[in-house]
């Protein structure tokens, strides 16, 4: 009984430590999840700047969700390829959802090319960031 409980406690411990460092990961997951739920006769037409937006928001949002993964990962400048292939992956499970979601389809082009180069941008100008704060480190 007693390890029970002080493994509840480690256990809470742990996730106050965690979940700070994760949350913003599972709010950018949320938002794009949210915003690739909406059927496409609910989506603004913005005529000749619609295209633009749509795929500057691809880029921007995973560009978010690589940099929310690279926190949680601690800025570990070797973490820094998986926060890039965790906002691809989920790039791709977020396009299958786009299958089942009227009137929308699945591009593998948002992947492999707006939300691929929104996360290396986004991870690249942090570790341009990160090394003018940190000289000493190759970020």
């Amino acid at each position: 009984m007693i390890s029970l409980i002080c493994g509840s406690i480690v256990s809470m411990y742990k996730l106050k430590q965690i979940l700070p460092r994760w949350l913003p990961a599972l709010v950018m997951m949320s938002v794009i999840f949210l915003f690739s739920s909406q059927p496409s006769e609910k989506l603004p037409d913005l005529g000749r700047a619609d295209h633009l937006f749509k795929k500057g928001g691809h880029m921007l949002g995973y560009g978010l969700l690589a940099l929310s993964y690279w926190n949680g990962f601690g800025w570990d400048r070797r973490k820094r390829p998986i926060a890039w292939l965790s906002a691809v992956l989920y790039a791709a499970t977020d396009e299958f959802h786009q299958s089942f979601v009227a009137g929308r389809s699945p591009s593998i082009w948002d992947v492999l090319v707006f939300d691929n180069l929104g996360a290396l941008i986004a991870l690249w100008l942090a570790g341009l960031f990160l090394k003018q704060k940190r000289p000493d480190e190759n970020a």
